[in-house]
């Protein structure tokens, strides 16, 4: 099976930083990609920021010119680095990875974290 831990989060005043790490472990073949989504009680689980196999980068537009994804792949690590934070980013932050866990599975699966609270006081 496929792991994934979280950690970095907490609770940071509007305009600080936060950095999330996410470690993989576990039977993971192969990768497409790797992200990071959050979640309120109120809405869906939403898509913050993605980083590809090949190092492509994309993220939501409301966290655009904040937020940065990058990985490690000696640490099997991904990284959010959240700066300038607002009270509307608080949420419950998940990690992701689209995965293969066997040379015999023809298509990627998605796997989650369990999830940890970023807190934002305005």
């Amino acid at each position: 099976q496929v792991q994934l831990v979280e950690s970095g989060g907490g609770l940071v005043q509007a305009g600080g930083s936060l950095r999330l790490s996410c470690v993989t472990s576990g039977n993971i073949f192969s990768w497409n990609k790797m992200g990071w989504y959050r979640q309120t009680p109120e809405k869906q689980r939403d898509l913050v920021a993605v980083i590809t196999r090949g190092g492509y980068t994309d993220y939501a537009d409301s966290v655009k010119g904040r937020f940065a994804v990058s990985r490690d792949n000696a640490k099997n690590t991904v990284y959010l680095q959240m700066n300038s934070l607002k009270s509307e980013d608080t949420a419950i932050y998940y990690c992701n990875i689209g995965a293969r866990v066997s040379s015999i599975s023809s298509y990627y699966s998605d796997y989650w974290g369990q999830g940890t609270q970023v807190t934002v006081s305005s």
